[in-house]
């Protein structure tokens, strides 16, 4: 490396860090509104930013060594801590739950990789390029999708304990109960992607379609995948939430049929 690249590459740093310099008009922002978040904010960019340089670091070396064993590591890896996380955010539902929503989630997310990777994009299945970023999507937009339908469904059978009580009382089955509040925590969990599917376009150019078009590939070749993938996205979340809260209402009742609130 010549001295000119090597300040070039010095200069591109520069020009990286000085987004940073933008979180201080969020900390004005908690500071003019007594919120006193100003250190996680820090912290959080702090470790955004060493988790993401690790990330690349990782990535460049599944790239240049494009071997299946590294590919299902990073994979395993990668499923693990969003399974966690998942979780991790809903402690007070019961065990059997969780372990079929964490099964379901698992299951949703490597098939609809999968599907994307050998049936629209043709390419091998153990494509690092296409294997990582694709299923990162996928479990990530899934992994916000339970996250909120988990969330939804305790704090709807918490407020409702009572309704639920007088209706168990009265000999209903605890499906027939249970089956509104499914459908409503599915439906809260869909609104973001839905959401992002309408505005996408017009008001919303989204990340990976801006990234393709900064990297210098045609608008219409970027708009195919972001397309495919925001279809991808949309299907991963309904069926991974859909079948997890379905498959997961059987562990809410026990033989009595009261429902485990």
């Amino acid at each position: 490396m010549n001295i000119t690249d090597i300040e070039s590459h010095a200069l591109m740093i520069l020009q990286f860090l000085s987004i940073y310099l933008l979180l201080f008009v969020v900390m004005l922002i908690l500071r003019a509104g007594k919120i006193y978040k100003s250190r996680e904010l820090f912290f959080s960019s702090v470790m955004m930013t060493l988790q993401l340089i690790l990330a690349g670091m990782i990535l460049t070396y599944l790239f240049q060594n494009p071997h299946p064993l590294f590919c299902l590591a990073y994979l395993i890896l990668m499923i693990s801590l969003a399974t966690r996380r998942i979780l991790a955010k809903a402690p007070a539902l019961p065990k059997p739950f969780l372990f079929r929503v964490a099964l379901v989630f698992i299951a949703a997310a490597l098939f609809v990789s999968a599907y994307f990777i050998l049936i629209v994009a043709r390419e091998n299945l153990f494509n690092p390029q296409y294997l990582i970023p694709i299923t990162g999507m996928l479990t990530g937009n899934a992994m916000t999708g339970f996250n909120i339908a988990l969330k939804t469904l305790h704090d709807q059978l918490k407020t409702n304990a009572d309704q639920i009580s007088c209706m168990t009382m009265l000999g209903v089955h605890p499906k027939k109960i249970l089956h509104p509040f499914i459908n409503n925590a599915l439906e809260t969990a869909l609104i973001p992607t839905i959401n992002s599917m309408v505005s996408m376009g017009i008001i919303i150019l989204p990340g990976m379609l801006t990234g393709q078009i900064l990297a210098g590939a045609l608008p219409n070749t970027a708009i195919l995948y972001q397309v495919s993938i925001t279809i991808a996205i949309c299907v991963t979340v309904a069926l991974s939430v859909y079948l997890g809260l379905h498959l997961g209402q059987y562990t809410l009742y026990g033989r009595n049929l009261q429902i485990r609130l």
